[in-house]
């Protein structure tokens, strides 16, 4: 790459971290950086939480899909069950789940997200679900199906890059 290249790579990535305009043009320069924002508001939620990463996804499933035995949040997390087990003990001493019996075979335990917990991510997660919905609303039946169908193919994309 020249160095007249070298230098719009550093530019771009500079601008992509902190919030510089970006070239009108630069789709994927604004993909990445509406990535490295979703991951500092991820990381503001964990610290908002007193969570670790692996904590806040365990909290985002048992929030979105309800409780689950640790057997199945260890697939769903698609790590082992020990270490579910050490995620699940952290948050449990942290007061952000329970840990109850299965209802209908005692063997098995049933993991919960704490009311308190989900509402407090609720509140913080709030101001950005609105956020993303009035800009949706704002939009016209074309710019909605041009972004939906961007967004569509950008999945597709990723899911293909991992497998």
């Amino acid at each position: 790459m020249p160095p007249s290249g070298r230098a719009d790579r550093r530019d771009r990535e500079a601008a992509r971290r902190d919030g510089r305009e970006l070239p009108e043009d630069d789709i994927r320069a604004r993909v990445q950086q509406l990535a490295v924002r979703q991951q500092r508001f991820e990381r503001y939620l964990a610290s908002e939480l007193g969570v670790d990463a692996p904590g806040l996804e365990a909290m985002d499933h048992l929030i979105a899909t309800g409780p689950a035995t640790p057997t199945e949040l260890a697939r769903r997390l698609g790590i082992s069950t020990a270490a579910t087990t050490l995620v699940l003990n952290r948050l449990e001493d942290a007061g952000h789940i329970r840990r109850d019996r299965h209802p209908s075979d005692g063997r098995k335990l049933v993991v919960t997200a704490a009311q308190s917990s989900a509402d407090q991510a609720f509140e913080r997660v709030l101001p950005m679900i609105e956020g993303v919905e009035e800009l949706v609303a704002g939009l016209s039946a074309p710019e909605r199906a041009a972004v939906q169908s961007f967004l569509d193919r950008l999945v597709e994309i990723y899911d293909g890059a991992t497998g």
